[in-house]
């Protein structure tokens, strides 16, 4: 299992995103926070230089950059972009490492 992947729909939106604010060259970096009741928020997401420490994955075309202390809150989580409600599009992830992580339903 990868440690971290994302859809081939948020990868679209990620590329979208940097060509539309000039960071095409830049990774997108991660820093998830595990929250007292277990939860993980995802509140700290944006374009950034790949460091010489950091955990770097390249999935479906985009650099994705994390400290490796975020690792554990990530592996295994795939990073989605989904119609929340009519018109309202947002980012979400999938993670098993989430207590109230609830698998997608196989349609």
């Amino acid at each position: 299992m990868p440690i971290f992947k994302i859809t081939e729909i948020a990868a679209e939106q990620i590329l979208k995103a940097a060509e539309e604010s000039n960071m095409k060259d830049m990774a997108l970096r991660l820093a998830p926070l595990r929250n007292a009741d277990g939860s993980i928020e995802y509140n700290k997401m944006g374009f950034d230089n790949i460091k010489e420490d950091d955990v770097h994955i390249h999935c479906e075309g985009v650099d994705i950059v994390f400290e490796h202390a975020y690792k554990e809150l990530l592996e295994g989580a795939t990073m989605d972009f989904v119609d929340i409600e009519e018109g309202n599009f947002s980012f979400i992830f999938l993670n098993p490492n989430d207590p109230n992580y609830v698998p997608p339903k196989k349609h």
